[in-house]
């Protein structure tokens, strides 16, 4: 309301003609009626008659009368249900002039349906309100902004690190995205455990070269091989001779065996505190034992990796529950790393519930001990 108390008043010229003048005016009276005295009920069909109009004339309004219109449907959406405030967002979202208070609200609301549409779609919202969002909400609401058009980076770099698969795998999906060398860093740890996301990153053309080496050396097979079938004529040439040289360096004669991937890759995921029983269990399922090793070795202060995979790939079960014990691991990953080590007989049933048996009785102390003792001697009973 203006300061002298007036009824504020719509006015778009042109020449002699007046656009809406008295329907505002008459609008303005029956919304300080419904918030004041009016039913649910009311206070919805006066919503609605305020967007209808505003969608009626929005484009030929001032930014003073827009903002008139702001607080009008301010007022009102904070007094209606759910529903009705998405029937709002969807309507208000994909105008380039809607009013941008309550477009905000709605983008803030709980609700997914209610800000879902408006996150993706409004271009009203400026980049510290979608930053502020995203580091508050839930994935419901950082899956919706993902798939915005034209993301800046301060915005990509927060939904990078806390988006989850989901969320992920639709960023890496939007080509207008942009990421900073963190953004993209993260993406590609992320990759390590989604072969899914592997694809689509691999598949994007502003990836920087560094970082589409790092995609391909941590890639499985599969996807390398998909990766070069399915490469746009842009990305063909590159990834067949970055896929050249992983094979050239590891070849049966390679002299030395290198850790220095696997243990790029768990550093990484430990600083993004993924490091934890659950991707170590995946590591061995998926019998990726040089990343077992590199993450034994990191959670045992930086225990030689080499050290690590002697004792995974050794005859004796029992000494590989050492450093799982001192790096804290739970039984049930312990179990998984048993199950499937690279070792020349599978362990049965039996030595399995000796195993776990011996496991309950060892302390991490010994175990810590233990492990100081081979790295001093650098030995391991055999």
């Amino acid at each position: 309301m203006p300061k002298d108390g007036r009824k504020p008043c719509f006015v778009h010229c042109h020449g002699q003609n007046s656009v809406m003048q008295p329907q505002t005016n008459s609008i303005i009276d029956e919304l300080e009626d419904a918030v004041r005295n009016g039913s649910s009920a009311k206070r919805v069909e006066t919503l609605r008659r305020v967007t209808d109009l505003f969608l009626d004339q929005g484009e030929r309004l001032s930014d003073d009368q827009v903002e008139v219109f702001d607080h009008v449907l301010s007022h009102l959406v904070a007094r209606v249900e759910s529903r009705v405030r998405a029937e709002l967002g969807d309507r208000l979202a994909p105008l380039d002039y809607a009013p941008t208070g309550v477009l905000e609200s709605l983008a803030w609301d709980d609700e997914i349906a209610v800000a879902g549409k408006v996150l993706t779609d409004s271009v009203r919202l400026s980049t510290p309100t979608l930053v502020a969002i995203a580091k508050a909400k839930g994935q419901d609401h950082l899956l919706a902004i993902s798939g915005r058009q034209n993301l800046p980076e301060d915005v990509t770099d927060v939904l990078v690190e806390r988006g989850e698969r989901k969320v992920i795998r639709r960023l890496a999906d939007n080509t207008t995205a942009r990421f900073s060398e963190a953004g993209y860093g993260g993406m590609v740890a992320h990759a390590e455990e989604d072969e899914n996301l592997a694809e689509i990153l691999g598949l994007r053309i502003d990836l920087p070269i560094k970082f589409l080496r790092d995609l391909l050396q941590r890639a499985t097979e599969a996807v390398r091989a998909r990766l070069a079938t399915i490469a746009p004529p842009e990305l063909e040439e590159e990834i067949k001779r970055i896929l050249a040289t992983i094979k050239k360096h590891v070849a049966p004669d390679s002299p030395t065996r290198d850790f220095a991937m696997a243990e790029a890759a768990v550093k990484r995921m430990k600083g993004l505190n993924e490091l934890n029983d659950a991707a170590i269990g995946r590591f061995a399922e998926y019998k990726k034992f040089d990343e077992v090793a590199a993450a034994l070795g990191l959670l045992n202060n930086c225990a030689p990796t080499e050290l690590m995979a002697r004792v995974l790939e050794g005859p004796r079960a029992d000494l590989v529950l050492i450093p799982c014990k001192s790096a804290s691991l739970s039984w049930t990953t312990v179990e998984k790393v048993l199950r499937n080590r690279p070792a020349k007989h599978r362990i049965d049933d039996a030595t399995l519930k000796l195993a776990c048996a011996d496991f309950g009785r060892l302390s991490a102390a010994t175990a810590e001990r233990t492990l100081r003792f081979w790295q001093l001697h650098d030995k391991i009973e055999k």
